[in-house]
Formats: structure tokens, sequence, C-alpha cells
């Protein structure tokens, strides 16, 4: 039901994953008997988290870190590992600098060329130490590094922006990215993304991608919202997506993975994304916070070291512990941000769900209380109250 702002401006009303809460079926099961496991390219994980391909987040180790532990992480093709033969100097001055610096030493550090050379060292490293290479680009670097993506045996190609669609209108000297025919030559599975709307999404799976991902601007170390304006609170686009993908598979029988990206740090939120209709999530600053980490205990968005309009933000998150006790535990935090898979597990356990699809459609309510209840918490937990 559209909601009138003023005479000439009519709005749909959407919800953000903290708006939503997931509702006990008829039934409970034990968390052991709880199948998380999906699909992305014909590869089976264990777990449906993807980290985010964000210098802070992924590098060789991180990789293949994930892989073992039955997860996924996506490499920036245009971030620092492709740019320096070694990293990890320039990684610490982005640790090291005064937050006034910040966004001028990006933009210098990034200011070095892509080296087609490295791309496909990075990808032979992961896959030499036996992990899954996902690798990620903008449609520009796609057109520039593709073929050398596909040369160095990737086995995933995420192409990522802030906003991708179809339908580009750009100068007559700019030839967009035409992704139908990108994704009919790439020898490798294609996931294309970000969107937020049924029909972008619905067009994106008619162009050939093996994935979707669903979110604008909602990640803690962007700023595409409060810069550029743009985006939907991530519970509506999920579903608006999802159906996208139902609809789609109904009419062809072929399945499109819906992937839930930004905005989501704990446990909960993981559920409540695939309990709106995600397959998977990807996920940035929780795992920044990984001692495997290369960010040193920061975090910051891609779209940063723009020359002409940075958006995102270097946050500090600190290290709480190893990358297997965040995505498997043991959680040593109560604060949701550890041991992903055993919070899946306990929620559809709690939910009656065997399996995703039947995560996919357990009850779901709005329930904007329950931002006033986590004010009174975190209000609580600072003046030593407890729960």
């Amino acid at each position: 039901m559209d909601i009138q702002i003023g005479r000439g401006k009519t709005a749909r009303r959407a919800y953000g994953i903290d708006e939503i809460a997931l509702v006990p079926g008829q039934r409970t099961l034990d968390p052991k008997l709880a199948d998380t496991r999906w699909q992305l390219g014909g590869i089976e994980r264990e777990i449906p988290i993807i980290a985010s391909a964000m210098d802070g987040v992924v590098d060789v180790g991180m990789a293949v870190r994930l892989s073992e532990l039955g997860a996924l992480g996506v490499l920036n093709l245009e971030g620092i590992q492709t740019r320096y033969a070694d990293p990890n100097p320039v990684l610490d001055r982005i640790a090291s600098v005064g937050k006034s610096e910040f966004v001028t030493l990006m933009q210098e550090l990034y200011a070095e060329p892509i080296k087609p050379e490295l791309i496909e060292q990075r990808i032979q490293e992961i896959k030499q130490q036996g992990g899954i290479a996902a690798v990620s680009a903008t449609p520009i670097a796609a057109t520039k590094y593709g073929t050398a993506v596909a040369k160095a045996g990737a086995d995933l190609f995420f192409i990522q922006a802030t906003v991708v669609s179809t339908a580009h209108l750009s100068p007559t000297t700019v030839t967009p990215l035409d992704l139908a025919q990108f994704c009919q030559e790439m020898p490798i599975p294609v996931i294309l993304g970000n969107c937020v709307t049924y029909e972008v999404a619905l067009n994106l799976m008619k162009a050939g991608a093996a994935a979707i991902l669903v979110g604008i601007g909602p990640g803690a170390a962007c700023t595409s919202r409060g810069v550029l304006g743009v985006g939907v609170p991530q519970a509506t686009a999920i579903a608006d997506c999802a159906a996208a993908r139902d609809d789609y598979h109904q009419e062809t029988g072929n399945y499109v993975p819906v992937i839930a990206d930004g905005g989501l740090v704990t446990g909960g939120d993981i559920c409540k994304c695939i309990a709106c209709g995600a397959d998977g999530v990807m996920i940035g600053s929780p795992f920044a916070r990984a001692k495997e980490a290369p960010g040193r205990g920061y975090h910051w968005g891609m779209a940063t070291p723009s020359p002409v309009l940075p958006r995102g933000t270097r946050i500090r998150v600190d290290t709480t512990g190893t990358l297997e006790q965040i995505l498997r535990g043991p959680a040593q935090l109560d604060d949701g941000t550890h041991n992903f898979l055993g919070a899946l597990q306990t929620s559809m356990g709690t939910l009656g769900a065997k399996n995703i699809k039947e995560m996919q459609q357990v009850e779901v309510v709005i329930a904007p209380s329950l931002l006033t209840e986590g004010k009174v918490y975190q209000k609580a937990q600072q003046l030593g109250m407890g729960k």
C-alpha cells in the first residue's frame, strides 16, 4: 500500500532487518539435524556465508581458510592485493594513518595501477592452497580483466557495483559492459549485483547471472545511502528479489540464488535474511574482526578511494577472535558475532526448519518495538545492569 508523502509523491513502506522478528512454528528440531548446505555456481558449501570482497576482509590467506571452514571468501581484484606485489606495508600504512588523512592516503595508494599478472598470481595462490578462488570486479574492470581471470582458473566471478542493471546509459565514447554477453562468454559462473528491486533482479537473472547480490548501501563501511540517498531497507529488498527468483524458477526451471549483501553483523541478522528469502549472505565487518583478517582491526569500503566521489569510511572493529570462532565457534562473545553457523542451526532448530528452503518459509512479523527493546538492552549494558 502506497503512502502519500505529499500531493506529488507517494511511497511504499519498506522494512529493515531490525524491524522484523521470526516466529516459532508448531514443531522444533534438534539443531544437529538442521541442514545449512547450499550451492553457488555448482559449488556446494556447508555454510551459506560469503566474506565480502573488501581489502580489510579478504586476502589469499583468508580466502583459503574460509574455504577450509566450509564458507567462501571473495577477493577484490581492484584492491591492494592486485596493485602491490607485497601488500603488507600498504595495509600497515592504512591502519596507522589518522582519520583526517585517511581518504587522501587511500586515493594515493589506489592510484597505483592494477597489474594483470598479480590477478593471475593471487588466483593461483588460492587454488594451489586448496581454496575456492572467488574474485570480484566492477563492470568496467570485468571488461579489462575477464580474460585474465578465466585464464588463471578462478571458480567464481562476482561483478559488483553500487547499482548494477542490464540497461545502462553512457556517453557515446564509453561502451558499457553487456552483462548477458559477458555471462555467456565467461567459462565460469558470474554473480551479478547489487540490486534491490524485483524488476532489476529478474533482468539480471535473464542475463545469465549464476546468483544475484541484494543490498545497496546498508553496510557499516559504506556511506552510499548518506552520500547518494540511494537504497531500499534490506528485509524488503530481499523479499522482492526472492520473489523474482521464484517466478524466474517457475518460468524457466533455472534456480538463481539470492545473496543478501550488507548491513549484517550478528547471527540473528543472517537468520532473518534467510527467512526473508535469501539463499545466502555476504558480510564484511564481522570477518574484519578476525585475527587472520588483513585489515589489522580496521574495515573500509570499496568506494572510499574514489578520486571523484569518495564513499565509505574506515571503521575500527578491533580483533575479537579467530576466523574459526567467528564462523563455527566456540563463541567467546554473547553479542551474536561469534559462531554464525551455530546461530543459524539453533535458529533453524527453534523454528523447525530442516533446511534453507524451509527456513525461507518461516513466519515473519513486523516488530518495530524490537528497536526500542534493543536500545534499552544497550543502555542496561552500559550501566552494568546485565540483561
